[in-house]
């Protein structure tokens, strides 16, 4: 039965697709047969055109012929009954001429063959009559006939104009029995297609004069020679000369889809058959895009449960609408228990409930920060979880937004590697800041060793004055003052040491400049006074604060004179000039401070890698220190460079953001290294 039912159903499938099999075949063998049948009715009515207009071409040449010979035998009748003079048979003469170009000479010859009078073209030597077949009298005397001779090359044109033939025709005169001459009316060929051929048929043909034994005589072609396609003889009627006008078209075969209703049905038919194959192949598109729907819909659900990122939906009203399993585990709540809910959301932490409603009230107002933002969300364990979150638009197929789809990136991690990376860049500043004090080490106990002496020597006077009787009180407040200025010099640069190499957290500030740069002053002495440097100072009044961490930018300091001092080793003793100055720029609002030396300066080569790590032109250098230095200035915003000095050296600039604020403190989680 089951088998029977098959069969069953393959007969009713085979005939639903053999008829639009069976229509499809008419359609094409249609197709095939029409455009071919459109050319051959079309070639043919080309063909009748040309005939027609040939015949139409060949009966005006043919009239205009016989109205000249008729206009001719008239001038000859007046001169066989009336007598017309020479002079008034030129002027007749010269009056057909002008109005029928095609004629090249008429010339009357009397009874003994010699000229009377003639009008002709001039040629190159002259005027010119041409060569003239003479006929005995005899011969004509009873023989009015006008007679027309095969065309001859005229020699004087010949030179000028190529294949210049010209056909000559005999007019007798005679009355009666009398023979007065005769009358020739010589034409030119080519004047004959020139003058008496519509120019519209010569622009779609070209013409040709023939004999029978197709020698050509005249030929114009105003738009190209002939395709040899659509061709047609008709010959004139002249007396005694048999030529023939011969027209071959320029017209080329008619294109295959020339006929406009033929293409007409071309396109419906086309048409029709790729509906037929379109409702197939859509038939066939439907069951497979709903097999890949499927897929899909599996391969982008696993694909979303595989996701650490987590997902987040919501309307335009902030309602939750989806979430991925990414982002339920990273908050401990369901998909089911957070679903549908607006704010607020049981993810949030309480310390950050401000921050969270103003977020969402810009998320609301369409101003949502492109390059993401930071906050932190509660685990339902009460675990803190910081978390990076993108926002963009969700659009419809209509192209309007229907909500928001957030990106949630757990990075917990990536904050304790920063805090880990943070710590390590602040040992390291700290060692580069013990390596600069070993190198100033001999200086400072050099420079302690003066206060201490004067103290020594200042409480010996005051114990020699105490012991004297006549002891001066005056005299002993004085030594006493020295003491103590001394001992106060003393205790500033060891608290200045203390303060520089101290380990401690990076803390930003509210920073005079101009006052950080004079408490430096005692340490770049010490450095500058073993090779004789001369230390000038140029503070500006009325400097803004900068916000920045008062030891890094001492750190800085010492490096950048350290660096301008070995670099004057070898500049002479009136020369080692080290300028330290601040000073504002108002169009960037920042305060610059600038460390000029007169060195030997930097060449190309090492200014390309002077800011890289591990780089120095020191012997002993680790190529740490403005590595270290630029890295402290972005730290606080600013940038480094350098330049050449103008008189010699070398300018380092750091600049500083100016600050306008009111706060006194903003500590900083880290300094980034480059």
């Amino acid at each position: 039965m089951k088998i029977f039912d098959k069969s069953r159903s393959w007969s009713k499938e085979k005939w639903r697709w053999i008829i639009p099999i069976l229509l499809i075949s008419l359609f094409l063998a249609t197709l095939s047969w029409l455009p071919l049948q459109a050319q051959r009715m079309e070639a043919n009515e080309r063909q009748e055109q040309l005939i027609a207009d040939t015949l139409w071409v060949e009966h005006a040449i043919q009239f205009q012929i016989d109205r000249n010979d008729e206009m001719l035998r008239q001038i000859g009748a007046d001169i066989m009954g009336i007598g017309l003079k020479p002079a008034e048979v030129l002027e007749r003469f010269e009056r057909l001429r002008n109005s029928n170009h095609e004629i090249s000479s008429l010339a009357w010859f009397n009874h003994n063959n010699t000229l009377v009078t003639a009008s002709t073209d001039e040629g190159p030597s002259g005027k010119h009559v041409p060569d003239l077949p003479y006929q005995e009298s005899g011969a004509l005397e009873f023989d009015i006939r006008t007679r027309c001779f095969s065309p001859t090359l005229d020699d004087q044109f010949a030179k000028a104009e190529k294949n210049s033939y010209v056909i000559n025709c005999q007019i007798p005169l005679i009355k009666g029995s009398k023979h007065f001459g005769r009358i020739i009316i010589t034409y030119r060929a080519s004047g004959i297609l020139e003058e008496l051929v519509p120019w519209w048929f010569a622009q779609d043909n070209q013409i040709s004069l023939v004999d029978i034994d197709d020698k050509v005589y005249a030929t114009r072609a105003s738009a190209g020679l002939g395709k040899n396609i659509y061709t047609h003889n008709r010959t004139l009627d002249l007396p005694d000369l048999p030529l023939v006008l011969h027209t071959n078209s320029n017209k080329s075969e008619p294109k295959l889809l020339a006929n406009l209703l033929v293409s007409v049905v071309i396109v419906l038919s086309l048409g029709l058959i790729w509906s037929l194959a379109a409702l197939w192949r859509d038939i066939n598109r439907r069951l497979a895009t709903e097999g890949a729907l499927r897929q899909q819909v599996i391969f982008r659900t696993a694909m979303e449960n595989s996701l650490v990122t987590g997902l987040r939906a919501r309307d335009m009203q902030g309602r939750l609408t989806y979430v991925n399993p990414a982002f339920c585990t990273m908050v401990g709540f369901p998909a089911e228990e957070i679903i549908g809910r607006l704010p607020p959301m049981p993810y949030w932490a309480p310390e950050a409930f401000a921050e969270y409603k103003q977020r969402f009230t810009e998320l609301l107002a369409g101003t949502v920060p492109a390059n993401g933002f930071e906050t932190i969300y509660q685990h339902a364990n009460g675990t803190k979880i910081s978390v990076l979150i993108y926002e963009s638009a969700l659009i419809d197929e209509t192209g309007k937004q229907s909500g928001w789809m957030s990106s949630i990136l757990d990075i917990s991690e990536l904050k304790r590697a920063q805090e880990l990376t943070r710590q390590q860049e602040e040992k390291l500043h700290a060692s580069a800041r013990l390596a600069t004090m070993g190198e100033i080490a001999s200086m400072l106990a050099h420079e302690l060793n003066q206060p201490l002496a004067a103290i020594s020597s200042y409480t010996t006077g005051a114990m020699n004055i105490l012991e004297a009787d006549s002891a001066d009180k005056n005299l002993l407040l004085g030594a006493l003052g020295k003491v103590n200025n001394q001992a106060q010099r003393a205790g500033q640069i060891i608290r200045s040491v203390h303060e520089f190499v101290k380990k401690r957290e990076a803390t930003r500030e509210q920073v005079d400049v101009c006052e950080l740069v004079q408490n430096t002053m005692p340490l770049i002495e010490l450095q500058g006074q073993a090779s004789h440097i001369h230390l000038q100072w140029l503070p500006t009044k009325n400097l803004p604060n900068v916000l920045a961490d008062k030891v890094l930018i001492e750190q800085v300091l010492l490096n950048l004179t350290r660096n301008a001092i070995e670099a004057m080793q070898e500049t002479p003793d009136g020369q080692r000039n080290l300028r330290i100055q601040a000073s504002l720029d108002k169009s960037a609002d920042q305060v610059v401070v600038e460390v000029t030396d007169r060195g030997t300066g930097i060449s190309e080569a090492i200014a390309e890698r002077l800011f890289s790590p591990f780089f120095s032109t020191k012997a002993s250098g680790m190529g740490m220190g403005l590595n270290i230095c630029r890295t402290a200035i972005e730290f606080h915003g600013g940038k480094l460079t350098h330049s050449d000095n103008p008189a010699g050296g070398t300018i380092f600039r750091f600049a500083l953001p100016a600050f306008h604020g009111t706060s006194t403190s903003m500590p900083e989680t880290g300094i980034k290294q480059r």
